[in-house]
């Protein structure tokens, strides 16, 4: 007898290229030992959150015999730290955003589940620049859309424009942004989304449902040499942001993000309740009391960056010295070389063959490239020095 429903028995059949690293890596440590493995598969945050969590807890900890102190509070998050938010956003996004602008929520991806359902009809279509974070197509048939993906330009990944352009239909609902980009490291510039936006605002003609742009910044503090980030709030009326506080305060496990309605929007007070009212009916209802407690306490502080600019270096010294063709990431903590040879999942096998663990492009959608995290420790990505050399030495035999 079937116990599961046969779209869940197909994403189990074909879990995540990320997720199938994971457990790869499990064994080999087990088999090896744990110094003996350069993993580099997952974009897991390592570095300690900031002391004001450290700080907030111990404040915390002194009311939490209070009637209340963790209950049912309103669905769009505390009213406090609602505002508290809005300023900082204000500060990150260069534009005036109020408390009523921002629902509070289970992480980014429970902002962006929310905010497909608010919008998205059975039929509709999100496009995203290829490569992607694989979820985003299990977010988009959760509410019975279509994820349509667009490569973005070889090696470089900038957006695609003119590809986006032909890919639009009468059933575009949303365009879905992801800078600092999960896998490349690449960051939109603004001439690439004012370039977005007119192609869109093109299209709107004559429709009844506008094409919104949602972008996904977790990872909009992380950005290097001086890499602008820039705002969408200021440059498309129809957008959304939605982000969260597991990177930059290392607070993954917390569940705690936000959706951020542009203020600019027409009738925004109308899609800020369809969120909260969506919140509500998936399952999330609100974001967890003491994530949002503890975020009230830490906003405005954040991890030690230098030290993801310290790692970005070694790992690019790492495949300089072994001859690898990419593009130097300009925000997250990721790189995304070719794979040499062109065959990914190959590649990768290559190298668990030096008992370094990456991740083929295939799993974001654009084969030919693996991905590189360097959240590890840089000693770890020193020690891959001659595994990633040898491997590259293997594929040109």
């Amino acid at each position: 007898m079937e116990l599961l429903a046969s779209q869940i028995n197909g994403y189990m059949d074909h879990a995540s290229w990320i997720r199938k690293m994971f457990e790869e890596g499990i064994k080999m440590k087990k088999q090896f030992g744990e110094d003996a493995v350069c993993d580099f598969s997952l974009g897991n945050p390592d570095l300690p959150p900031p002391p004001a969590i450290a700080e907030g807890l111990a404040e915390l900890a002194e009311h939490a015999d209070e009637p209340f102190f963790m209950g049912y509070m309103p669905n769009f998050g505390y009213p406090d730290v609602r505002q508290a938010l809005a300023e900082q956003v204000s500060r990150e996004q260069g534009m005036s955003v109020a408390g009523e602008n921002l629902v509070i929520t289970c992480g980014a991806a429970g902002a962006l589940n929310a905010f497909f359902r608010a919008v998205l009809d059975p039929g509709d279509e999100v496009i995203t620049p290829a490569p992607y974070f694989v979820e985003y197509g299990f977010y988009c048939e959760n509410h019975q859309a279509t994820l349509k993906p667009v490569p973005s330009k070889p090696l470089t990944f900038e957006l695609d424009l003119e590809g986006i352009r032909a890919a639009l239909t009468d059933h575009t609902r949303v365009v879905l942004i992801n800078s600092p980009n999960n896998p490349t490291g690449a960051v939109y510039s603004r001439e690439e989304l004012e370039g977005l936006a007119a192609i869109l605002e093109e299209h709107n003609k004559g429709r009844k449902r506008p094409v919104f742009i949602l972008a996904d910044e977790p990872y909009r503090f992380l950005s290097f040499d001086g890499a602008e980030v820039p705002s969408l709030l200021d440059i498309y009326p129809y957008s959304v942001v939605c982000s969260s506080f597991s990177k930059n305060l290392s607070m993954a496990g917390e569940r705690v993000g936000y959706a951020c309605v542009n203020p600019v929007m027409p009738n925004w007070d109308a899609m800020v309740a369809a969120i909260v009212m969506t919140n509500r009916i998936l399952g999330f209802v609100n974001a967890p009391a003491l994530a949002q407690k503890l975020l009230r306490k830490a906003l405005g502080s954040g991890v030690d960056k230098s030290i993801y600019e310290e790692r970005r270096a070694a790992m690019a010294e790492v495949l300089d010295n072994a001859g690898y063709k990419y593009t130097m990431p300009r925000g997250a903590f990721y790189f995304f070389p070719e794979a040499p040879g062109g065959d990914d999942v190959k590649f990768c096998s290559v190298l668990q063959e030096q008992r370094i663990l990456a991740v083929p492009g295939t799993g974001f959608g654009y084969p030919g490239y693996f991905r590189l995290s360097f959240c590890v420790p840089e000693v770890i990505i020193r020690r891959a020095r001659n595994g990633f050399a040898k491997a590259m030495e293997n594929m040109k035999q």
